[in-house]
């Protein structure tokens, strides 16, 4: 499936994007009113179940404003940015279909188009089960890897809570487990001047919004965050 990455557009004559924006499926994050528009997402599941599904983000408004933007941009545009500089510093997020937006009867409209990530389960859902300590720990170094190659790229993840973490575990026989670390909902990430201010913000609101993560995972988690850091 080809990935195709638009730019905003005045007009609303774009064949592609009506397209999509015809593209209708099930609310899994209902419609919610805010930065003056609205903004939600649909699962859009394949015809050809052998193709994976797909989620739609869609914004009508939900505008941010910028030095570079004083009049308004669509946030999707701002994510759009986000999860391209995110793949380039090996940061894993989902894979982007289509992503643009257009101004349409004079309101801006935008679409993001990712796949579904097959196989992973968010922090909080990990938490939700036992795990061996070499499995713990296998996640906890994987997120700390991940989580570090944002923050050294100057990146600002801006929503880092557990629900926006997701992990898959790869066991093969006869090998150490390893551990896959996917990132979502990057509307509010940002580059920063310096690692140390990326680092602190998502750090400490990582701590406020990690779940029923341990006391001592989150010490494991960083400690070897510190040392990826400074690697």
């Amino acid at each position: 499936m080809a990935t195709v990455i638009g730019q905003e557009t005045a007009t609303g004559v774009n064949t592609t994007f009506e397209r999509w924006w015809q593209c209708n499926g099930q609310w899994v994050e209902p419609l919610n009113q805010r930065r003056c528009g609205e903004s939600g997402v649909q699962l859009l599941e394949p015809r050809d179940p052998l193709r994976p599904a797909l989620y739609s983000k869609r914004q009508t408004g939900h505008l941010y404003r910028s030095l570079s933007h004083p009049l308004g941009r669509p946030t999707i545009m701002r994510e759009l940015q986000a999860y391209q500089a995110f793949a380039k510093l090996g940061v894993s997020v989902p894979t982007l279909v289509y992503g643009s937006a257009r101004k349409h009867q004079g309101q801006w409209q935008a679409l993001l188009i990712t796949q579904a990530l097959t196989g992973f389960i968010n922090l909080d859902q990990w938490y939700e089960h036992e795990h061996s300590a070499a499995h713990s720990a296998c996640m906890l170094n994987a997120l700390a890897g991940a989580l570090a190659r944002m923050h050294k790229g100057r990146w600002q993840h801006g929503c880092c809570y557990a629900k926006h973490i997701f992990i898959k575990m790869n066991d093969r026989d006869g090998s150490p487990p390893s551990a896959d670390i996917a990132l979502l909902d990057l509307e509010k990430s940002r580059r920063r001047w310096r690692t140390a201010d990326a680092s602190r913000h998502d750090m400490r609101q990582l701590k406020r919004h990690c779940g029923a993560m341990p006391e001592s995972d989150w010490q494991l988690l960083m400690q070897a965050y510190t040392a990826a850091l400074a690697a």
